[in-house]
């Protein structure tokens, strides 16, 4: 990621998105409309409030179109610490998709966001990494949807 941090530093994760929300202004109007929702949203980044923020929501489906759309769905589940609602994020017009398990850490179950960040791309489109426990995923497309789910 090009703004946010996030790393293991030994002992614990690292994490800050402090630059990334600096830069949020200056993408308004750049990025596509549904991807500008997401990550504008005030609660998306505070780290403290369980109501909408990403981090620590748990990666529960990857679900790629069957046929030529470019559609892809990510469903995370809700930490039952944190959350009472999970997060369904729909891509339209994706060309790429990569996971990359940079890193392994054995003893999680899941992998559970630490944070993400949305960067317009060069096409129109906007790019979404999320930073992963055990790993990153990459989305390449021409927006997102993001939805939260019912409360549990």
């Amino acid at each position: 990621m090009r703004f946010v941090e996030t790393h293991w530093n030994g002992s614990g994760f690292f994490l800050d998105p402090s630059a990334y929300v600096a830069e949020l202004p200056r993408l308004r109007g750049v990025l596509p409309p549904g991807a500008w929702a997401f990550a504008s949203d005030p609660g998306h980044y505070d780290i403290s409030s369980a109501d909408r923020c990403v981090k620590d929501l748990e990666l529960a489906a990857i679900r790629p179109a069957t046929d030529k759309s470019g559609r892809l769905d990510l469903e995370f589940a809700p930490n039952r610490f944190k959350h009472d609602r999970g997060l369904r994020i729909s891509y339209s017009g994706v060309t790429h998709f990569s996971i990359d398990y940079a890193h392994a850490i054995d003893w999680m179950l899941v992998d559970a966001v630490l944070l993400d960040e949305i960067l317009p791309d060069e096409d129109g489109g906007c790019v979404h990494e999320i930073a992963l426990t055990d790993a990153s995923i990459t989305i390449r497309c021409e927006d997102l949807h993001a939805v939260w789910g019912e409360a549990n």
